[in-house]
């Protein structure tokens, strides 16, 4: 069953930092078998809904999306970002 990566920046502290984040986890996330489904800023938001950046990925499998986040080349990601970002990520199975 399908899973998603769902990224949401509370607050960037620092551009250079998420820039230079962006350009490892892309790759390695897409390597680890991760597929971009929508990143960026809201375009309405509603109830409690706040403007903030948003990034959905999908991956095959709950697993496969931990297995990305847990590898080296996403952790040199993490490192890169060092403190550039508040985020909220979590992993949320799809449904049949």
């Amino acid at each position: 069953m399908s899973a998603y990566w769902v990224s949401v920046y509370q607050e960037i502290t620092d551009e250079a930092k998420l820039a230079a984040y962006a350009e490892l986890a892309g790759p390695a996330i897409r390597e680890a078998g991760g597929r971009f489904i929508a990143r960026g800023m809201p375009e309405e938001v509603y109830e409690a809904g706040r403007v903030t950046r948003t990034v959905l990925v999908e991956f095959p499998s709950v697993e496969v999306a931990r297995a990305a986040h847990d590898s080296p080349a996403y952790q040199e990601a993490l490192a890169a970002l060092d403190g550039g970002a508040v985020r909220d990520l979590r992993i949320v199975p799809g449904v049949e």
